[in-house]
């Protein structure tokens, strides 16, 4: 069989048990959940050496310790697995959820209703976690799922994925609920993204250049975002015993994830006493300021920013400054470099935060409270399908609600239209 027969294969397969799905009791859908977590647990032994072999070819490959670590799959880490299928079988199901119910002058009653989105390809990159995770939000909400993981992970994908579809037989569910695409064939993703016939969305985890390559190839539905440029606007009001804890947060706890502050902004009317202690906070943890010419010359040991870095997602313990003259033009900054993930603003001026609120164009944004909390987790969502700067479907954070679309059910009693 072809690649592309291989594909079609699963995609139709996929297809069926979406159908199927679609009708699924609640109960039956998380007694799955809990047999998946239950065959994670006992084959976790198999699991750790199948992850064992990927490390393995990883450090043979050269994969940098980070990559390796993003790879390692500990003890702790399969908990953490087993926890979160149990987490999302305990969270409420949307599917079957009314939206909203209207009569009509005719007597014609309209309900929207949740229902599930059908077939979603998850494609993603390096974490295995993200195999268990994807399947179980995408049950949970009767979708099928096609999960292609990287290279880097395919023996650790596969022994999850084997798992995942003992717990599903021992419910009941269609065989092919979860599927994992075997092979690390990179056409097998042109496949996948251009099944628009079998594929109803499709959602990209992991840097921005397999996003950026998902989209080009993509005929079907992508929800995506590529970077998190995420900014903190240091109000002329601000206190800044508030300020400062805020900013070490977004920029120090895990500056290599997507909502971690890259960019500062700070008001004019207190950069000459802010800027210093900042420059006291970046020499404690190791931060490299990159200011602009305002900034700079309040504490010369500051880096000089270039254009580039008013763009730049770090991922690193590196901060850009820029002074700004009041909210608008650190508004007109955010919506001209940020990318409309997740921004801040510190202030004790109401005017200012609902102003900062009404006009920053962003997924999330938030008023004296770090960037941090962009998280399904944090959010009260359970778990996540990822983060979404899109505007259309879904945005910001994505669990199970983001993984349902609408329909509309129209009750009569012999009306007609005249």
């Amino acid at each position: 069989m072809t690649l592309q027969e291989t594909m079609r294969s699963m995609g139709d397969a996929a297809r069926e048990a979406a159908r199927r799905m679609a009708t699924v009791s609640t109960r039956r859908k998380n007694s799955a959940l809990r047999a998946m977590a239950a065959a994670v647990d006992t084959r976790r032994d198999l699991i750790k050496t199948a992850n064992e072999l990927d490390l393995k070819a990883g450090r043979q490959a050269g994969l940098v310790p980070a990559m390796l670590d993003r790879l390692a799959l500990t003890d702790e880490r399969i908990d953490g697995i087993i926890r979160g299928l149990r987490e999302v079988a305990d969270l409420p199901d949307p599917v079957g959820r009314c939206i909203s119910r209207r009569r009509r002058p005719n007597g014609l009653i309209i309900l929207k209703q949740r229902v599930p989105i059908g077939v979603i390809a998850i494609i993603y990159e390096s974490r295995p976690n993200v195999t268990a995770d994807a399947a179980a939000l995408c049950l949970k909400t009767g979708n099928a799922v096609i999960l292609r993981g990287g290279r880097e992970a395919i023996q650790s994908n596969q022994a999850i994925a084997e798992a995942l579809a003992i717990g599903a037989a021992e419910a009941g569910l269609p065989e092919q609920v979860v599927q994992l695409v075997r092979t690390t064939d990179r056409e097998a993703v042109r496949e996948l993204v251009q099944m628009d016939d079998r594929i109803d969305l499709v959602i990209p985890r992991g840097g921005e250049s397999l996003i950026r390559t998902v989209v080009e190839l993509a005929r079907v539905p992508v929800i995506k975002h590529y970077k998190g440029i995420c900014h903190i606007f240091v109000d002329e009001s601000a206190d800044p015993d508030m300020a400062l804890p805020i900013v070490e947060n977004a920029k120090c706890q895990r500056p290599g994830v997507c909502n971690a502050v890259e960019t500062l902004l700070v008001h004019a009317g207190i950069a000459a006493a802010f800027l210093p202690r900042l420059a006291e906070l970046a020499q404690r943890r190791g931060i490299e300021i990159r200011a602009d010419e305002a900034a700079h010359a309040i504490v010369p040991a500051f880096k000089p920013a270039t254009e580039d870095d008013w763009s730049a997602e770090y991922l690193d313990m590196i901060l850009a400054v820029r002074v700004v003259d009041d909210v608008g033009e650190a508004i007109d900054h955010i919506n001209t470099y940020g990318s409309h993930h997740s921004d801040a603003i510190i202030t004790r001026d109401e005017g200012a935060a609902r102003l900062f609120g009404r006009e920053i164009d962003s997924a999330a944004v938030y008023v004296n409270a770090s960037t941090r909390f962009t998280d399904g987790g944090e959010f009260g969502m359970g778990a996540e399908m990822g983060i979404s700067t899109d505007k259309l479907h879904a945005r910001g954070p994505m669990g199970l609600e983001e993984l349902t679309t609408y329909k509309y059910v129209v009750q009569g009693t012999g009306q007609v239209r005249s």
